[in-house]
């Protein structure tokens, strides 16, 4: 391994990074990480006095200690892994810091790519080098349960009728859940999140009825 590969970063993305990826990425690659369960329990869109709903992580031992309304979760978490070539990681890291660390804090975790993707295996820039080291640590933004913005269990049909509701400079809160569900879903056979799929549900039979 070289001085440059010692350099460069790699980053975990598993809600709006999944679909909307980092600046100067040089390879993407579906895999998942484990020891955590995905949840949409952190305040983040929408407006001061209506804020919406986005997803973070919980250690799985904590959420295991938790009353949850969902109360099974994949042992997978799975997500997108992007390379950032050293030369661009000051930068990349100055735009993730303002796109994701309000409430999130850093944390660096094992990544497993699953070749059996069907989602762009890896994806490369026309001039990078493709090949891919044995093992990859992530990093990835957690919203640890000890900040403002972590809300714990909720129940999830007052869930969705928040998240159909709110809206702000990012746009509307049901588009980032329905973004995240078909970016799951175009991952791998295995990369379904039941907590994410029952909630883009219930949110279309809210807006079903509103629409009658």
């Amino acid at each position: 391994m070289t001085d440059q590969d010692l350099n460069d970063l790699w980053l975990f993305g598993y809600g709006s990074l999944i679909w909307k990826p980092p600046p100067h990425f040089d390879l993407r690659v579906p895999g998942y990480i484990e020891g955590y369960v995905r949840r949409f329990w952190q305040d983040h869109r929408g407006t001061p006095e209506a804020p919406g709903r986005v997803v973070t992580l919980i250690n799985r031992k904590l959420w295991e200690t938790l009353t949850d309304h969902h109360a099974s979760a994949p042992p997978k978490v799975w997500g997108a892994a992007y390379r950032i070539p050293a030369k661009h990681v000051p930068e990349v890291k100055e735009y993730l810091d303002i796109r994701e660390i309000n409430g999130y804090s850093i944390q660096y975790t094992p990544f497993n790519q699953d070749m059996s993707a069907t989602y762009q295996t890896v994806h490369a820039a026309a001039d990078s080098d493709a090949s891919m080291p044995s093992k990859i640590k992530c990093l990835v933004y957690i919203g640890l349960p000890d900040n403002p913005q972590f809300l714990g269990p909720q129940d999830p049909q007052a869930l969705a009728e928040h998240i159909v509701k709110s809206r702000g400079p990012s746009g509307e809160n049901i588009d980032y859940l329905y973004q995240l569900e078909e970016a799951l879903d175009g991952l791998s056979v295995e990369s379904e999140d039941e907590h994410i799929s029952d909630l883009a549900r219930r949110c279309r039979e809210i807006r079903a009825r509103e629409q009658r």
